[in-house]
Parts: C-alpha cells; sequence; structure tokens
C-alpha cells in the first residue's frame, strides 16, 4: 500500500449514506493492459455493499459493453455500464464501433483519449521519465514496432471532421452519453458545438481539471450553459494534479447542478474504487457544501450520466 493510500483517511458514514443510489461513472478495472487494483467482479460486490447503483466500465482500447452484461447478471442489483473509447484500437472516430457498442447495451462514449492529438508529445518522453501509465504503454508498443497515430477530431479550419459527424449522428440516435476525453480546450468547444448541431442531448466534459484539459472555472461555466456536465475526477486532487480547495471552487463556480461526481479510479498506488466518491463528499462537506448539493452531484446527475431513472 502506497503513503498516497494510507494517508487517506477512511470514509465517513454520512458520506457513505449520502452515496446510496449513486453510480461511479467513470472507473478502470481489471482485466486491462495494464495492473488494476480490483477487478470488475469484485468491484460489484463491494458497491452493493455500500448501497451505491452500479458504475461504469472504462477501458482506453475496446467496448465494455459485453463485460458490462456480464457483470450484471453475475451480481444482481448493480447497474454496471460499458463504453467505449475512440482511440487508434477500435478505429478511431469509427461511427460502426459506436453502432455495435450501443446495440450491445453500452452508455458512454469517449472521444479520444491516450490517443488525443492533445495527447500525442507525451509519447516523445525520454527512457526514465516519469509518465502516465498510458504513456508507457505506447512506448512499449512503440518499442514492439506498433506505430500508433493520434486520432483527429477537427480540421484544419478547427470545425469537426466528418467522421466525427458520423459518430454524432451514432450516438443521437442511441440516446447515449458523448464524454470529451483528452482532447484540448479548442477541440472540445468544436465537438461539443457540433455533437449538440447533430442532436446529441447528453454530454459530459472529462475532468476538465486534468493537466491536458486544464479549463478554466470561465470555460467551464460556458460549457455548462451549452448543456454539458462538468466531471469532477477524484484522481484529478488527490494526485496532486490541482488542489483541492481550486478543484471545489471550479465546483462552485460553475454551480453543483453543473457538476457529476466520479473517480476515475482503479489504479494500484490510489485508493480503493468504492472508497473514492466517500472520499470525495467527505472533501465537499469539510468544505462547507450541503447534503443536498452532494446528493445532486453525486446521486441525481450520476444517475443522469448512467441512464437510470431519478432516485
Amino acid at each position: 500500500m502506497s503513503a498516497q493510500t494510507t494517508a487517506t483517511p477512511p470514509p465517513s458514514q454520512r458520506a457513505r449514506d449520502l452515496l446510496r443510489g449513486a453510480y461511479d461513472t467513470h472507473v478502470h478495472v481489471a482485466p486491462d493492459t495494464v495492473e488494476r487494483s480490483v477487478d470488475d467482479l469484485t468491484l460489484a460486490r463491494r458497491f452493493l455493499q455500500w448501497g451505491m447503483a452500479g458504475f461504469t466500465l472504462k477501458s482506453h482500447y475496446g467496448s465494455t459493453a459485453e463485460r458490462a452484461a456480464v457483470v450484471r447478471a453475475a451480481v444482481p442489483g448493480i447497474d454496471c455500464r460499458g463504453a467505449i473509447a475512440l482511440n487508434r484500437a477500435v478505429g478511431g472516430l469509427n461511427a460502426l464501433a459506436v453502432e455495435v457498442a450501443a446495440r450491445e447495451g453500452a452508455r458512454t462514449v469517449w472521444l479520444p483519449t491516450v490517443d488525443a492529438v492533445n495527447e500525442s508529445h507525451e509519447r516523445e518522453a525520454p527512457a526514465g521519465a516519469k509518465v502516465p501509465v498510458w504513456v508507457e504503454l505506447q512506448l512499449d508498443l512503440r518499442a514492439a514496432g506498433i506505430e500508433i497515430e493520434p486520432v483527429p477530431v477537427v480540421a484544419d479550419t478547427g470545425y469537426a471532421l466528418p467522421e466525427a459527424h458520423a459518430v454524432f449522428e451514432r450516438i443521437a440516435a442511441h440516446g447515449l452519453v458523448l464524454a470529451t476525453g483528452h482532447l484540448g480546450r479548442d477541440e472540445i468547444f468544436a465537438m461539443v458545438d457540433a455533437a449538440r448541431a447533430d442532436g446529441v442531448t447528453r454530454i459530459v466534459i472529462t475532468h476538465p481539471e486534468f493537466p491536458s484539459q486544464s479549463l478554466s472555472v470561465e470555460d467551464q461555466v460556458a460549457l455548462a450553459r451549452r448543456g454539458a456536465l462538468l466531471e469532477r475526477c477524484m484522481t484529478t486532487p488527490h494526485t496532486g494534479k490541482i488542489d483541492w480547495e481550486t478543484w471545489i471552487d471550479h465546483i462552485r463556480g460553475c454551480g453543483p447542478e453543473h457538476s457529476v461526481l466520479c473517480t476515475d479510479l482503479g489504479q494500484v498506488f490510489n485508493p480503493p474504487v468504492q472508497d473514492g466518491m466517500a472520499i470525495m463528499v467527505d472533501r465537499l462537506l469539510a468544505a462547507g457544501l450541503s447534503d443536498e448539493e452532494v446528493h445532486v452531484m453525486a446521486v441525481v446527475n450520476s444517475r443522469r450520466v448512467a441512464g437510470a431513472d431519478p432516485w
């Protein structure tokens, strides 16, 4: 267990109680291309123990829709949701892959994450440098002779590529959630505007405080006014990518009604996935947010993203 994990106090019962009926709509679990702290079936049983409704499985490299269906069957009472991330492993901006995933029950479509043009500079990190685990994998693939070209989403004009519009049409047709992945600031605005024009009604801005996004609170407010939810991931402040106080100020600046809590957990050096949401709730309560504000972010909005009935 890492010192970082050891230093994290256990969640309070108050936080656990406020999370009844909540979903964690962004988790990374085993099996995966890198080591994870828990597998999907074990996590489902732990969520059931604490009264949470379910979670969304995220993989950077394939659809998780079929896995989610197995989890739902194996652990009755937990609603596991599938997703797909549009990286090179599934063909990039591949409308057919979105259609297949949707028919298999996927809920969320992430725009490029590890293969985003915005992330491509990371792959050039020198040997021995401290880099994210997905960059380590990309470098390993390159060493094995597998080159991965970044996935563009906009043309030189700054507007969405035709392939992006085709993806948005499939998302709109199936009522799926569009998440913005690891795109850069200008790409995010271009994709949100194009998706809305194509009929997409459910949009989540993926970890806006993450360094490769680093959206100002003014940008976040502008995106909220376009109808998007801002995803507040536990790992971002927990790992020091932003301080907790600024992260909470962003929530206040946008309004809790425009934020959705999730964890982005599953890394072996971070707290257990089933504790992440409650750790966030305790932080928010300590900062003076009300039970009702927490309930909106953690339960009401997470159920909106998951496509579940109101709690």
